[in-house]
């Protein structure tokens, strides 16, 4: 226990010295906890994280009462769990390292994320969705479609079948009837043009959404968490419309909120390309 009160006494003079250098430190290094944690939260790394918490206070109980085996396995054991560790949350550091580049901290050097130019929908492309996904909420028909934003889907276009069509509410409809080939699946839209069905989503592995939700809105919450695309979810059990993005998922919508949603992707401000963009637009002759 006097090993303790040393430690304490020193820290608190250490704490009468600090300067400004110092708390902006502690500062900087407070948000980053707590967006770690906060993120952290909705993943299953979350239950991990607690399972460590637990070991910590262990050894902080081996350290306090000189219990020196206990000592000596924790200590020989940190240099394999930190790998272990790496191994155990690789998907969850991808996707952080996904979103960081998604976040693009300095985009005025770096240029855009690289998703091609592409013409904004029109009204009549609203329509034609919104008609489309109110024909078939009606009908409890599942569907998923994703609009590509400034993140290219490319890759997940390569999962799916190419269809390469203007928006159409009758197009829509059939794609999404029980039992044809092109059902199941997302269906991807890129500009004005329905480019993919049957396209694989990544699942959200977000522990705090509903259990009520099934795979087609987790896949829907899953694409919105790894890209800032724009999906829209009608429910095959209740018919409820979704609309996922940036990791949200929103359901029960109206026919009027969702026109309203969709209207706000074509006043969403464009990313301006830095200096030193690798993706020159190109020019249309």
């Amino acid at each position: 226990m006097g090993g303790i009160r040393t430690f304490l006494d020193e820290y608190l003079i250490r704490l009468t010295r600090l300067k400004v250098g110092d708390i902006i430190e502690i500062l900087i290094i407070t948000m980053i906890i707590y967006y770690f944690l906060r993120w952290i939260k909705t993943t299953n790394a979350w239950s991990v994280l607690k399972g460590l918490l637990i070991l910590f206070m262990c050894w902080l109980v081996a350290y306090i009462f000189d219990l020196h085996a206990i000592q000596w396995l924790f200590v020989n054991a940190v240099g394999v769990g930190i790998t272990a560790l790496i191994i155990l949350f690789q998907p969850e550091l991808r996707r952080v390292l996904e979103q960081l580049g998604q976040k693009e901290l300095v985009p005025s050097f770096f240029g855009g994320s690289g998703a091609a130019d592409q013409e904004a929908l029109t009204q009549e492309d609203i329509d034609e969705i919104v008609h489309a996904v109110y024909q078939m909420a009606k009908e409890k028909t599942g569907a998923l479609i994703v609009i590509e934003r400034q993140i290219s889907l490319q890759d997940r276009v390569k999962t799916g079948i190419i269809i390469d069509a203007n928006i159409c509410s009758g197009l829509l409809i059939s794609i999404f009837e029980e039992n044809k080939p092109l059902h199941d699946g997302a269906v991807i839209i890129r500009g004005r043009k329905l480019v993919a069905a049957t396209c694989y989503l990544p699942l959200s592995s977000n522990m705090q959404l509903s259990k009520e939700v099934g795979t087609r809105h987790r896949a829907a919450v899953g694409i919105s968490e790894e890209t800032d695309s724009f999906t829209v979810i009608v429910s095959e059990e209740t018919g409820k419309v979704s609309i996922a993005r940036n990791g949200e998922l929103i359901r029960g919508l109206s026919g009027d909120r969702l026109k309203k949603e969709l209207c706000a992707l074509q006043t969403a401000p464009e990313k301006k390309k830095g200096r030193f963009s690798l993706h020159r637009k190109e020019k249309k002759v």
